[in-house]
């Protein structure tokens, strides 16, 4: 199971963020973060919440309570949003069919 600390590190490198990119954008400093990354310290809930925004996740996938990413889609048009459910439903479809 990929706890907490380890979550946060791979969402930063996938955003190609540094610890310092991170800690700037929350309001803390690069060494919480490398505390948080090494599972020393635990996030606050506002830097939790903060964290979740940044990397268009839920709280609880980062605390490991859902498994799901949930994406923000927030910026996209109804039409663009029901194209991307249209793709969802045939790679579903396809790899049913494997």
């Amino acid at each position: 199971m990929v706890d907490l600390g380890e979550k946060i590190k791979s969402l930063r490198k996938s955003k190609n963020m540094t610890q310092k990119d991170l800690a700037d954008r929350i309001g803390v400093s690069k060494s919480i973060i490398s505390s948080y990354e090494s599972g020393i310290r635990y996030p606050s809930y506002d830097v939790l919440v903060k964290m979740a925004r940044i990397f268009h996740v839920s709280t609880d996938y980062l605390l490991g309570i859902e498994k799901k990413r949930v994406l923000d889609a927030s910026a996209l048009t109804d039409d663009e949003i029901e194209a991307i459910k249209n793709l969802i439903m045939i790679f579903i479809e396809n790899r049913k069919r494997k």
